[in-house]
């Protein structure tokens, strides 16, 4: 999911109310009656083939509101959803798929607390696993709710796993180095025509935050300060992406990865074979069905460090979010809505399977009529059982996830000799910006 500048969302202001809305304090706006005409306007993201498949959730309000017009105006990332915010003229129900936002969001009263609408429904958020949970909400305060969420598991290439004499995905670090040489296939002028893996930082799906988990890298200490520089977990994983930067060559890594496709276009590098494992999620597989589909691969879950055996079978998740956001004109709707969208089990099931995202309740994910398959079934997995890490939800938005992989670059370059020295500018980096916006978690 495309990164974008949290710096727009951290200028919201907590009085950029519109006439109608409820903010903190307003107490729950009313439920609509059901002869009220309503049209309710929401922003997302969704754009192609996901579109019209998250259109049809949207407007299964109707079976209970049939007085409700859905207004689905996708292709909104959050640029625009915060210029509506400051406008006065924002929608009544905003989808984001950037989460690392929400601890702004919250704080400066962007997003609704959504505290007494649960309270008033007697909404059981236990139904919802405890990481996903964490990513929406700031300090105690909930002022959003999952839809969807992601996981990030491993992709293999099985023919070539095959060709090297390879069996099985690696479970650990030691296994993944070994694998990579093995999968790794040269030009006659020595560059790169496969790259085994691919650890090149930032790129693709090796970000920072989706590589620490395997390591069991915690971005926060226990009073709420970056605590890179004093965490072993962190010098760990950095060391394992140096070793495997040395063994291609930046220089060679960086010609190879010049050539390579979008990210989420049909000339993606594994769906054209020129990697051979990656870090993914789960809605590749929805990407190699429809551009791909000639590809045999496996899923599994991401190797671990070797000293953190106890980590397999965990990852890094994150996930689609939706809100009201201040000045909704419709808010009592906007909340029925919501809680169709995050918690209605037969519509969760429904985008599930359209979108191949991973339903954020448990009892969605258990739903028999969920379609599952042997690559879709490992995210499912991994999703139930317990070991999920999401990010920590500040009040910088991404600053601290853009410190660690701009430092990532400049070590996998070579312009950071020294990795402790290197983490502990991070560290004052991020905790001088948490000190500015009032501190972490």
């Amino acid at each position: 999911m495309t990164l974008v500048s949290a710096a727009s969302v951290l200028l919201l202001t907590a009085c950029s109310a519109a006439a109608g809305g409820s903010g903190d304090g307003d107490g729950p706006a009313a439920a609509p009656n059901k002869d009220d005409k309503i049209s309710l306007v929401v922003y997302s993201k969704f754009t192609n083939r996901e579109y019209p498949v998250v259109s049809a959730g949207l407007n299964r309000l109707k079976a209970k509101f049939p007085n409700i017009e859905i207004k689905h105006e996708g292709s909104q990332d959050d640029d625009k959803l915060t210029q509506s915010i400051r406008g006065g003229n924002p929608p009544d129900v905003a989808i984001s798929f950037f989460t690392d936002n929400l601890g702004a969001w919250c704080s400066n009263g962007s997003f609704v607390d959504l505290k007494p609408y649960i309270d008033r429904d007697k909404v059981d958020l236990n139904v919802i696993p405890e990481a996903v949970r964490s990513y929406t909400e700031f300090r105690g305060k909930r002022c959003a709710m999952p839809m969807l969420a992601d996981v990030y598991g491993f992709f293999y290439n099985k023919d070539m796993f095959a060709a090297a004499g390879l069996s099985a995905p690696p479970k650990n670090t030691t296994e993944l180095f070994d694998h990579a040489k093995r999968l790794t296939q040269l030009n006659p002028d020595g560059s790169i025509r496969v790259a085994g893996f691919l650890p090149t930082m930032p790129f693709y799906n090796n970000q920072a935050q989706i590589w620490a988990p395997n390591w069991d890298a915690r971005w926060l200490g226990p009073d709420g300060k970056s605590n890179l520089a004093a965490s072993a977990e962190w010098k760990e994983m950095f060391t394992f992406q140096k070793k495997l930067i040395d063994f291609y060559g930046h220089d060679r890594l960086a010609k190879f990865k010049a050539g390579l496709g979008d990210e989420y276009s049909e000339d993606h590098a594994f769906h054209r074979g020129k990697i051979a494992m990656m870090f993914d999620g789960e809605y590749r597989t929805a990407f190699l069905k429809e551009q791909a589909p000639n590809v045999k691969y496996g899923t599994a879950s991401p190797p671990v460090s070797d000293s953190k055996p106890n980590r397999y079978g965990g990852a890094f998740t994150t996930g689609t979010i939706i809100a009201i956001p201040k000045g909704a004109k419709n808010p009592g709707a906007a909340w029925e809505l919501i809680k169709q969208m995050s918690l209605d089990t037969d519509t969760l099931v429904e985008l599930g399977n359209g979108l191949k995202n991973v339903p954020s309740t448990m009892a969605a994910l258990r739903d028999p009529r969920l379609e599952v398959d042997e690559n879709y079934r490992p995210f499912l997995t991994m999703f139930d059982g317990g070991k999920l890490l999401p990010n920590p939800t500040t009040p910088i938005g991404d600053a601290h996830l853009k410190a660690v992989n701009d430092f990532a670059e400049r070590w996998q370059a070579g312009r950071e000799p020294d990795l402790e020295a290197g983490l502990r500018k991070v560290d004052a980096q991020i905790n001088d910006e948490l000190a500015q916006k009032g501190g972490g978690r």
